[in-house]
């Protein structure tokens, strides 16, 4: 059976005072192709990219860099408030990755979407050889134009446009991108707790944070989901609504899934303000939950 073309949003590691460190990344490719991961999308919300200077930014795109592979493929986030820095960053990054990709600025917002556009533009411009994707987080960026509408504008004006990180539960919306141009933009769906409804509706690629944690559990609904057998597939998901709840409940989803990967055997390191990365006794009940809730079986616990 064909594997899922799944993607992980991958943390930046850190030392435990707290500072980038990329000797760890080999290590982490090295598991995520195992759990049968296609790539990572690094520099992103889940790799708590607001909290990290530009500098600590390329450092963690050259090393991926190193560690690229035909077969596992790296796209780097390279959005910002400043649309300078962002296309300082799309710059460095042109003969480094194999895409890159951008959300929009979320304390200034644009307040149009000719002016968003005139944002991507610019900083696919910087990597024009690169694939560029419109990175959609509403949720966060408070930036929620209609994507269906958006891929035209971008389609016309970006020549090295690919397709949009659609992280957003609005699946009409999601549709009506999806059938754009089927066969020439890649609309990669980014809301984990809904990867089995995005099934139904087409998706054919994914980037998210609980692939990090949960791909034997992802592989499971995808070959149920294959075979028709929705109900067991639909069980199967609700233990990732039920996981997010778990971890949020202990200070905050960011923070507490970072450390969660130590007991997977990938020591990424602690979270930065405003992210706290719980106490090993902290963990401890965290795992004795997750056991309790059945959970940890789909866990690769080391």
């Amino acid at each position: 059976m064909e594997q899922p073309r799944i993607i992980a949003a991958a943390f930046a590691p850190m030392s435990a005072d707290k500072n980038i460190f990329v000797e760890v990344i080999k290590e982490y490719r090295d598991y995520l192709q195992t759990q049968k991961i296609s790539g990572v999308f690094i520099n992103g919300s889940t790799g708590d990219f607001p909290s990290l200077s530009k500098e600590e930014r390329k450092s963690l795109t050259l090393e991926w860099s190193n560690h690229r592979l035909p077969n596992f493929k790296v796209i780097d986030h390279v959005g910002h408030t400043s649309l300078k820095i962002a296309r300082e960053l799309a710059e460095f990054a042109a003969d480094k990755v194999d895409g890159i990709a951008a959300i929009a600025p979320y304390y200034f917002k644009p307040k149009t979407m000719d002016s968003l556009l005139e944002y991507c533009v610019e900083i696919a411009k910087g990597a024009p050889e690169l694939p560029f994707y419109y990175y959609h987080l509403p949720i966060l960026t408070g930036v929620d134009f209609v994507m269906s509408d958006f891929i035209e504008k971008l389609s016309q004006q970006i020549p090295n446009f690919k397709g949009i990180k659609f992280t957003h539960d609005n699946f009409d919306d999601f549709v009506k991108c999806k059938s754009f141009n089927p066969s020439g933009y890649d609309i990669l769906f980014g809301y984990d707790e809904y990867f089995l409804d995005s099934l139904a509706k087409g998706a054919s690629g994914w980037v998210g944070s609980t692939f990090n944690h949960l791909m034997p559990l992802y592989h499971q609904i995808y070959s149920l989901s294959l075979t028709g057998k929705v109900a067991q597939a639909k069980q199967l998901q609700s233990k990732v609504f039920e996981f997010v709840e778990i971890l949020n409940s202990y200070g905050g989803y960011n923070g507490v899934s970072k450390g969660l990967m130590r007991y997977l055997g990938v020591d990424v390191g602690p979270s930065r303000y405003p992210h706290h990365t719980p106490s090993k006794d902290t963990f401890s009940k965290i795992l004795t939950q997750l056991e309790d809730s059945g959970i940890a079986e789909y866990l690769p616990l080391k």
